[in-house]
């Protein structure tokens, strides 16, 4: 990781299966043009902005230290965003789901550290730092966001995918680098979109994570707020695309009421969104996410709940009414009444007790999964986990003593009693057999040659969620994505066009010291730019900016001239053209 990220003492915190995501940002990579294209668009957006997002976006901006002119470097930000309790990595392209939500929950900003192309300055369906940096960061310096942000990265970690959710986020991962890439063939984007879109037809039944993304979606990316009528703007997608935060605001755009129906309205990345949801303050917000926790298996627990995770085939934790957690990957259930009456996991196992693994019950004891009943005794009104010593004396559940259990659901447990677990309430949480079997009506679900049997005692299962109880107790590091982010490949005629945008930032730096110098190194710039690279728009509007200061009227009508051309060459940026010049013009009117 790079010394320079690790100021920021959250970044510390974060555990080991979030640290592999991290990425050096390596400054000194970005280029010239990279540089132009974050200042033209920074300048773009703050001119706009300023008239039409929520007033936290330009407070924002100088809490959290991102700059009009250069693109930010971590350790600058990170050095500032300690300062209202957050911190910010450098990651590269999209990260799973879960991953991303618990970042948010340890307050910390996920940033793709690569810039758009020039291509696409208006928008990339690609995560990057525009949309990271000054889409995200400038919004978390309201205290009332904030606070909402770690509370939906707490809860959305925890919300459980189905097995087709993992294929979905390769698959939109893959899209977004492709069509940000450099030279990809049309074939390939056409086979990249093809192959999302045959899953989004082919989801099924909306998971937890599908639908908290969902409303993600709506609200941190594409989030409005104020009125259905005047609303603002705070997601960060819109922050960050000149293109769609003004279309955002035409009535092209369907407006509606934020609630909690925005989790069953999905998106597509790779275009402009037909309509968004308006949130009348930042405490609505925090109030439809809890209303829609309420309806996960965090909350609920219960036969769904653990049928949710056997749905999904990934590691997940049960949590019964003594606080006994148990993670693995659930296979199997059997129920009654609608009602679960004993589980099973396949493979690595692993026991808890608030998040932390018991001593002797991690993932090497229990390496070939584990099973247990779960509800009352049959006839027996007191469940285990409430019983008094002498109550359990009096169903001889002691140390040494052969006892046969028949719970709820025609679960029989018998076996030597070897010891029992205690929680710090002094409630029984886990018992070990000897000798024992299990069985369920003619099935036998445990045998004696399998060893020590371990049952975990609770009434009900109270709650279930992705990912381990203990983090510790699991090697995560294989949730890395398999695609990589394709870097820009160097040409003879790219580096040329790298070093004039080079010397035009030179010439601002130094225009102030030698004028005529600077007029005739610009000259001399144009003359190369404009034989060499006619179709390159944006170095002639920066070259036009330094030329209005300069006084220079003859070569500020010939690029003028020039760009007039171009406009009608490729029509398809002349309104970037026309937005550069009327930032550099203020609204006077100019030769084009």
């Amino acid at each position: 990781m790079n010394s320079l990220i690790e100021e920021n003492p959250l970044i510390e915190k974060l555990p080991k299966h979030l640290r592999q995501f991290i990425k050096p940002q390596n400054y000194s990579d970005y280029t010239a043009v990279n540089q132009a294209v974050w200042r033209y668009v920074m300048r773009k957006n703050v001119d706009y902005l300023s008239k039409v997002a929520h007033y936290s976006y330009l407070e924002g901006l100088q809490k959290t230290g991102i700059e009009t002119d250069s693109i930010p470097s971590m350790y600058g930000m990170n050095r500032i965003l300690a300062e209202i309790g957050w911190a910010a990595v450098a990651v590269d392209g999209f990260i799973p789901p879960n991953a991303f939500m618990e970042f948010q929950a340890y307050k910390v900003l996920v940033i793709e550290s690569d810039i758009r192309q020039l291509e696409h300055i208006e928008y990339t369906p690609a995560p990057d730092i525009i949309h990271e940096g000054a889409g995200h960061a400038p919004i978390i310096a309201n205290p009332e966001y904030a606070e909402y942000l770690r509370r939906f990265g707490e809860i959305g970690s925890k919300a459980i995918s189905s097995h087709k959710d993992y294929q979905m986020y390769e698959a939109i991962r893959l899209l977004s680098i492709l069509k940000e890439a450099e030279g990809t063939s049309q074939e390939k984007i056409d086979d990249a979109e093809r192959a999302v879109a045959e899953l989004q037809n082919n989801m099924g039944e909306l998971s937890e994570m599908a639908q908290i993304r969902n409303l993600h979606w709506w609200t941190v990316e594409y989030g409005l707020i104020g009125s259905v009528e005047n609303p603002k703007i705070y997601g960060a997608g819109l922050l960050s695309s000149i293109g769609e935060s003004a279309l955002c605001m035409s009535e092209n755009v369907k407006k509606i009421p934020y609630d909690i129906s925005a989790a069953y309205q999905s998106f597509d990345i790779t275009t402009l969104q037909p309509q968004l949801y308006v949130t009348p303050d930042f405490s609505h917000l925090s109030y439809v996410l809890e209303e829609f926790a309420d309806k996960m298996a965090l909350r609920t627990g219960g036969l769904s709940g653990i049928n949710k995770l056997i749905s999904s085939s990934a590691v997940g934790t049960i949590e019964l009414t003594t606080g006994l957690q148990i993670s693995g990957t659930f296979t199997s259930v059997l129920a009654q009444d609608g009602k679960p009456v004993y589980f099973n996991t396949t493979g690595e196992t692993a026991l808890s007790y608030r998040e932390k693994e018991l001593v002797g019950h991690g993932k090497l004891t229990h390496s070939d999964g584990f099973g247990s009943p779960v509800g009352k005794l049959k006839g027996i009104n007191l469940a285990i986990e409430d019983m008094s010593p002498k109550d359990l004396k009096a169903y001889n559940i002691v140390e040494n003593e052969i006892v046969k259990l028949e719970f709820e659901g025609n679960i029989i447990v018998q076996g030597e009693i070897i010891t029992g677990t205690r929680n710090v309430h002094g409630k029984i949480i886990l018992i070990s057999f000897r000798n024992c079997t299990v069985t369920n009506e003619k099935n036998v679900l445990f045998q004696p040659d399998w060893g020590i049997y371990d049952m975990a005692v609770g009434k009900k299962i109270v709650s279930a969620f992705s990912g381990p109880a203990d983090n510790s107790s699991f090697d995560l590091i294989c949730t890395v994505p398999a695609t990589k982010t394709i870097k820009s490949q160097k040409t003879e005629e790219g580096n040329e066009l790298e070093d004039l945008y080079a010397k035009v930032k030179r010439v601002r730096s130094s225009k102030a010291v030698d004028v005529s110098s600077c007029l005739t190194d610009l000259e001399a710039i144009f003359n190369v730019l404009k034989d060499k690279h006619p179709n390159d728009w944006l170095l002639a509007v920066e070259i036009i900016e330094l030329l209005r200061d300069l006084n220079d009227k003859q070569l500020l009508d010939e690029i003028l001239f020039h760009l007039y051309h171009l406009k009608s060459k490729r029509p398809e940026i002349a309104h970037l053209i026309t937005g550069g010049l009327d930032l550099i013009f203020n609204g006077s009117p100019y030769w084009v």
